[in-house]
């Protein structure tokens, strides 16, 4: 597939998604929140284009706001099922995997900071991190941290960028104010993360 029909066929699901969102206007935000929570469970399904068609169906504020709930709790619904059925055959057997074993003791030794930066990007294999933070030892407040703060850079990200990818490359405002934000949240997402281990640390 070409470029171009590869952007024709982008384009065609974008107005399919609107054409759904509108016919759906009665369920209010219900939908918005949804097809962003679907995506979760289902990586292959278009996020970037969820999050553009709730912007334009909703508004630039209430479209983020519901494209962030619905993929924060769709990724930690992900993360707490993984640790719930950790036991299972299929689960152990994934853990066995020497690349699962190497990349979640690498997350469980650095734990919110690369979990952020992986989930501020738009592109990156989010199932992926889902599943692997839930087979590491990484907290439950380090991953929800790391998704309710990255998913919302990444969410604004898609959100402000717009659907035009070398817009935003020309455009160094929207590059400053997106890299800021990351920036900005990687600095306090570090700072609530050492109050909480020193917290747990005076439990214990």
């Amino acid at each position: 597939m070409s470029t171009i029909e590869a952007l024709d066929e982008a384009s065609d699901y974008f107005d399919y998604i609107i054409d759904l969102l509108d016919k759906l206007e009665k369920l209010g935000p219900l939908p918005g929140i949804l097809l962003p929570f679907i995506e979760a469970f289902l990586p292959f399904l278009p996020l970037f284009v969820f999050v553009m068609a709730n912007s334009v169906a909703y508004g630039l504020l209430k479209g983020f706001l519901y494209s962030w709930i619905g993929s924060s709790v769709g990724s930690i619904a992900i993360f707490f099922l993984i640790r719930k059925f950790h036991k299972t055959r299929l689960v152990t057997k994934i853990m066995q995997n020497k690349q699962v074993i190497h990349i979640t003791s690498w997350v469980e030794r650095h734990g919110f900071g690369p979990l952020f930066i992986l989930l501020c990007f738009p592109f990156s294999p989010s199932s992926i991190i889902n599943i692997v933070a839930g087979l590491s030892k990484v907290s439950k407040q380090q991953f929800i941290l790391a998704v309710l703060l990255g998913k919302s850079v990444m969410i604004f990200s898609i959100a402000y960028i717009g659907t035009s990818i070398l817009e935003f490359a020309k455009n160094p405002t929207k590059t400053i104010i997106v890299t800021g934000c990351i920036l900005v949240f990687w600095i306090f997402g570090k700072f609530l993360e050492k109050k909480l281990l020193r917290k747990s640390k005076r439990k214990s």
